[in-house]
């Protein structure tokens, strides 16, 4: 596994209690949001803020068949069309993603949501909306993984991808908490709410407590950056002047 996605394993008991309560065949199941990671802002103290998970699964349609069987209660009036149905509003509506919310599991308030494992590698390797690949771009906890190459090579990929993309949009020398705030920032870049500065408080909310988190997921990314000398101590980064062959 790539040094950047062990940061993310959980161990988290409680965590994989909630996940004995669907289908097994999953090939990434993950964690995200203030129930976590803490955040900053009007909702940190929140006594017990709703969990919010995401399936990935190969087979959407074997796998709501399986969960209609086991958590019937868990869907909407969707569940009386059948899993076809439901599978092909997952792939043909918003992100590709099919969400349950408001579920009680393990005493616990949770959201799930369940994305194709193509439609996931996709997103995570050409951008195509930057809705779970933006939240795979923060720190997460993952619950469980499994053995597909493919999908952790891009997962991989897309910690790189952001990188490079932030490094873009930043000044020759810059800290890591501007990297992280851009970064964080990217999967919102085409809200307009960023432009009225409610998404831009959401961003600094999630890095500001999480730098370490993220200095986790990145460290060994920016270590190995060619482009980048990165002063862990002063935490610190610079971008690598480009030798101009031109003129030679």
């Amino acid at each position: 596994m790539p040094m950047a996605l062990q940061a993310l394993q959980s161990s988290g008991v409680g965590l994989r209690r909630i996940l004995a309560h669907f289908p097994e065949d999953v090939s990434l199941a993950f964690a995200y949001g203030s129930a976590v990671y803490r955040q900053a802002g009007p909702n940190a103290h929140q006594e017990n803020p709703m969990l919010d998970l995401v399936f990935t699964v190969d087979d959407p349609v074997a796998w709501h068949s399986k969960n209609l069987k086991k958590n019937w209660s868990h869907y909407s009036f969707l569940k009386l069309l059948g899993p076809r149905i439901i599978s092909s509003i997952q792939n043909n509506y918003g992100a590709g993603v099919y969400f349950n919310p408001l579920i009680m599991c393990e005493g616990k308030l949770i959201k799930y949501g369940v994305i194709g494992t193509g439609v996931l590698i996709d997103d995570l390797l050409n951008w195509n909306n930057l809705y779970i690949a933006g939240r795979l771009q923060k720190p997460v906890k993952i619950v469980s993984m499994n053995e597909n190459m493919v999908l952790r090579s891009a997962m991989d990929k897309n910690l790189k991808s952001a990188v490079t993309t932030a490094c873009l949009m930043l000044p020759e020398s810059f800290s890591e908490e501007d990297l992280f705030i851009e970064i964080a920032g990217l999967s919102y870049s085409g809200d307009f709410r960023m432009v009225i500065g409610e998404e831009k408080a959401k961003v600094l909310n999630i890095v500001k407590p999480n730098i370490a988190h993220f200095r986790e997921l990145y460290g060994s990314i920016l270590q190995e950056d060619p482009q980048v000398v990165y002063k862990t101590q002063q935490g610190q980064l610079e971008i690598k002047a480009q030798k101009d062959n031109s003129l030679s």
